[in-house]
């Protein structure tokens, strides 16, 4: 049996399989189908125990010695389905797994042999987490240990699936009117306009982004102002929460870099750089997804690169990249951003070079790495960012490395991830 840890990942030795998760407290146990944009196609593809069976999937509430568990039949599954996730869920939503204890996922054959299992460990005010997920690779299925918890409970988990479901319970029937008294002997009186019935209640608008809790900071860490862009020195991380603690949702990494001016015979000249910024995103320790000058959009469109620049002329940015946090898959733990010179310049032939983060949404720079002195290394992993948590974070790294493409940066790039 495999033991999984945060992001790791086996083959699937069996097509039909069962699911659970233990947990110390009363929980329910559901599962999404997603395609490869980390989307159900419809409200169809949430199963759970109002809507037990999806396509090759079925939601089965306890029985006598039977936990709740969720049976799949891989080969049932439709082909534009690329995942299947397990949740599960805390009954009481008050509660978080920090208090309960953190529950243990398991994955075992049709017959009952255990074929693997994950214990979390870093769950603290969540109170519903994606624990694994079933995913296809290279013609075959995988299991992937995700262990991403929701702090805001299912409406956190349903918008980013794009599940529409209504969990607000009907309003009470009004009480019946008192019957009215006996008429008098006299003339009858008009009778009383007959009261309106009560509006209905406005449907709620999705609420604004609440503050988050936030983990601890660790070693090294700063905050956001409003007042300044926060500088940053190598290895320094901040976490992307603005002030007020709402979390940022759409932020834009620049990237940008001048050519060291040479003197000659005939004066100074530049020579011509071609430097290219990346985007690798990792599940645990598995590179899954890049954008970059040759793919410039992730399966799931949550980190876009705007093009290529070739030489680094020009004020400001040279190349930037989006990333819309609240739509990078739920497995996907680290995005790190790479820059690598395809025609081998080191950075020794490079001044200036940064890296800055900036709110999308208000244009506002927040935070600024800039990278001190040139290097003997044809690529550099300037920034990382990476969960924490329900919290996204930034680290400034500034770590050199032999590549001229984004896929040759992987190996250097593991010992940052995990």
């Amino acid at each position: 049996m495999d033991q999984l840890t945060k992001g790791a990942n086996a083959p699937l030795t069996a097509s039909r399989v069962t699911l659970t998760v233990d947990v110390a407290a009363p929980a329910d146990l559901s599962a999404l189908l997603v395609t490869e944009d980390g989307r159900v196609r419809s409200d169809a593809d949430f199963v759970f125990y109002n809507q037990p069976t999806g396509p090759g999937v079925r939601c089965l509430q306890p029985s006598a010695g039977q936990p709740w568990r969720v049976e799949v039949d891989l080969a049932a599954v439709p082909a534009d389905v690329h995942a299947v996730r397990l949740v599960t869920s805390l009954d009481d939503t008050s509660s978080t797994f920090g208090r309960v204890g953190q529950p243990v996922a398991r994955v075992a054959d049709h017959a009952g042999t255990p074929l693997a299992s994950f214990t979390m460990s870093d769950l603290a005010t969540e109170s519903i987490v994606v624990a694994l997920e079933l995913y296809r690779r290279g013609g075959a299925w995988k299991v992937r240990a995700v262990g991403q918890g929701y702090a805001g409970g299912l409406a956190d988990l349903v918008t980013d699936h794009g599940v529409s479901v209504d969990d607000t319970p009907a309003p009470a029937a009004p009480a019946p009117p008192a019957a009215p008294p006996a008429p008098a002997p006299v003339a009858a009186p008009a009778p009383a306009p007959v009261a309106a019935p009560p509006a209905p209640a406005p449907v709620a608008a999705p609420p604004a982004p609440a503050p988050v809790a936030a983990p601890p900071a660790e070693p090294g860490e700063v905050q956001l102002t409003k007042a300044r862009p926060v500088s940053l020195s190598k290895g320094q991380k901040v976490s992307l929460v603005k002030d007020g603690g709402v979390a940022l949702t759409m932020v834009r990494m620049g990237l940008g870099w001048d050519p060291v001016r040479k003197r000659g015979m005939f004066g100074s000249r530049e020579v011509e750089i071609d430097l290219d910024a990346s985007a690798i995103l990792f599940a645990g320790t598995e590179p899954v997804d890049v954008a970059f000058y040759n793919n410039l959009r992730t399966r799931d469109g949550s980190v876009q690169h705007t093009g290529d620049n070739r030489t680094g002329d020009g004020e400001g940015d040279d190349e930037t990249i989006l990333i819309d946090l609240t739509r990078v898959p739920v497995h996907v733990t680290d995005v790190m951003l790479v820059v690598t010179s395809y025609e081998g310049h080191t950075f020794e032939q490079v001044q200036n070079a940064f890296c800055r983060l900036v709110d999308h949404t208000t244009g506002a720079e927040l935070a600024r790495y800039t990278l001190a002195g040139g290097m003997p290394f044809t690529a550099m992993l300037m920034a990382r960012v990476y969960r924490q948590g329900p919290t996204w974070k930034l680290q400034a790294v500034g770590e050199g490395m032999q590549a001229r493409v984004p896929t040759e940066t992987v190996p250097f790039l593991m010992r940052f991830v995990g």
